[in-house]
């Protein structure tokens, strides 16, 4: 099998549900099937509250499913101890979010280089790759520039910046531009799928935007928590 038909995520029969009351739970997800190859763009459709966010936080680590099992470059990661979890979700999966996540009180340079620093790498070494990463986002003029001194949508390209930082195998966005104008909501789409291409990575986009899943590769829809065929 080449790299490129190579599934690099495939999740199956997956289930969640919360407590919504004393004797209540919600289930949100009904067994769901999820797959993306190597450098694939997906994107994830279907109202609000359907599950497309609790989907994405189990396929990256962030929430652990009731049921079924995520396999992410033929590791099963929920058969993982927690803390050999989170340092595959740092070196592995990237993150960005429909609010930026920054931390106030760092610079942008200081913001992309955070996953590298935590995981332990060469300081030097990091801060250098994410001046390089800041320039590919068209930020070379705001690396010392803290999130304030940014607008809503430089903000957000330092987070998406910040996710390729350890060069995962796979990048997750929720609703990324939920908060941006329309003009800058789509410079930060052009800018994703261009680095997303370039980097050869693996995409998967949460969005309720029918006009930029229709950019992507292919669609999976949520209704009613299962996937819509």
């Amino acid at each position: 099998m080449s790299n490129v038909n190579k599934n690099i995520l495939t999740a199956n029969n997956v289930y969640k549900s919360y407590q919504v009351g004393r004797n209540k739970r919600l289930t949100v997800l009904k067994g769901i099937d999820v797959h993306i190859k190597s450098g694939e763009i997906l994107s994830i459709i279907g109202p609000s509250g359907v599950g497309k966010s609790t989907l994405l936080h189990i396929i990256g680590a962030l929430d652990r499913p009731d049921k079924g099992k995520v396999v992410i470059n033929n590791q099963n990661i929920y058969n993982m101890e927690d803390k050999k979890l989170a340092y595959f979700r740092n070196q592995e999966i990237g993150f960005v979010f429909q609010f930026h996540y920054l931390l106030p009180e760092f610079t942008a340079l200081e913001n992309v280089a955070m996953p590298a620093l935590i995981s332990g790498k060469d300081k030097n070494e990091a801060f250098q790759k994410a001046e390089k990463l800041l320039e590919e986002v068209n930020l070379k003029q705001r690396l010392n520039h803290k999130p304030n001194e940014l607008s809503g949508g430089e903000n957000q390209r330092v987070a998406f910046a910040r996710s390729f930082m350890n060069e995962p195998l796979l990048i997750l966005a929720d609703e990324p531009s939920g908060n941006l104008d329309q003009a800058n909501s789509e410079f930060l789409h052009d800018m994703m799928w261009d680095l997303v291409r370039k980097k050869n990575k693996s995409f998967i986009i949460v969005t309720h935007e029918k006009d930029l899943a229709e950019k992507t590769d292919r669609i999976i829809e949520l209704s009613d928590g299962r996937v819509r065929y």
